[in-house]
């Protein structure tokens, strides 16, 4: 079961503290789980930060490098500019008051950085390629953990994070990064 810490907290820069890596600012969402009895090795009870995606915990764990952490925050960064994720809400916008018999509303009419967000995107993952944009995705853009991505891609135990670490190889020379 877990239970919910009220508040969000954020980590400040007291005198004489310093941040343990570089995304100590970022907000957090503290949650205590306890495992299940197959998942317990010596304590029954952990802290997960909600707050925290995959690829950043994966930076402040040292399992990525920098480049590939800044490579992996413009793929999302795109991904969500570009409006790509599903949506699950209803449109709320104010319904037509003209009295004339109307048809179907037209379509959204996508801005030009989302159209560009779009396309980046696009040239990013056909230039990361088909076996590790599929891994990328799921980690980068939909916030999925690693071991889940490995069995939804049908892969053994602790080979996403080695492709992962490719893909975002791949990803940063795409961008253009050093």
């Amino acid at each position: 079961m877990a239970k919910l810490n009220p508040k969000l907290n954020r980590q400040s820069n007291r005198a004489g503290s310093t941040p343990s890596a570089p995304l100590a600012a970022e907000p957090r969402l503290l949650v205590q789980r306890r495992l299940a009895p197959s998942q317990v090795i010596d304590q029954a009870v952990v802290t997960v930060n909600l707050a925290e995606s995959p690829l950043g915990w994966l930076m402040r764990h040292q399992m990525i490098s920098p480049r590939q952490f800044e490579a992996g925050e413009r793929l999302r960064a795109d991904y969500e500019r570009a409006q790509l994720a599903p949506s699950v809400t209803m449109c709320w916008d104010a319904a037509p008051t003209a009295k004339t018999a109307r048809g179907a509303p037209a379509g959204l009419d996508p801005t030009s950085s989302q159209l560009a967000a779009k396309q980046r995107f696009a040239v990013a993952i056909d230039l990361v390629g088909a076996g590790l944009s599929d891994v990328l995705w799921r980690v980068v853009c939909a916030n999925e953990g690693i071991a889940g991505a490995e069995r939804a891609l049908g892969w053994p135990a602790r080979s996403g994070k080695v492709v992962l670490g490719l893909a975002l190889d791949r990803l940063a020379d795409a961008y253009q990064l050093r």
